[in-house]
């Protein structure tokens, strides 16, 4: 017979007392988002539970310089419609990265994330930074290896 074991409220304070830095100069946007989010949602520990927040934090530097493949900087295009007619906005990835490179990695992770009330607060415990300065330092940021 197999046993079972969920994470406690130790586990949980243990997960979110941990935190990884992540330079995203070494990485393709979709990959690292993927590696992001299972560190996010704990399912990199053997503690995964899937109605608790056992993920750790994620500083990431460098959003501004991340990679990406093809010409998808030209044509990946971002939608979001205002719900009013005539209200829908569209800008390429080229643009966004331009304009906002810590959105664009955080849309990338969030879209990854589950679909659920537990997202939010995964989300909260991820930072994103343009350059390679961070405030974080308090924190004791390990370096995260993620697959390429």
């Amino acid at each position: 017979m197999t046993k079972t074991t969920f994470a406690s409220e130790a586990d949980h304070q243990a997960a979110m007392a941990k935190w990884f830095i992540v330079d995203a100069s070494k990485h393709v946007l979709g990959r690292m988002a993927v590696g992001l989010a299972e560190v996010l949602m704990g399912k990199h520990s053997p503690l995964y539970t899937p109605h608790l927040n056992v993920g750790n934090g994620i500083i990431v530097i460098n959003a501004a310089k991340v990679g990406i493949t093809g010409n998808k900087r030209e044509t990946k295009v971002y939608r979001r419609y205002s719900g009013y007619p005539g209200g829908l906005k569209e800008a390429n990835l080229g643009e966004r990265l331009e304009q906002s490179p810590e959105e664009l990695v955080k849309i990338a992770v969030r879209r990854m994330l589950p679909k659920s009330k537990l997202a939010y607060s995964m989300l909260k415990r991820l930072k994103v930074y343009a350059g390679a300065a961070h405030p974080h330092t308090a924190q004791n940021p390990e370096e995260l290896k993620l697959q390429d």
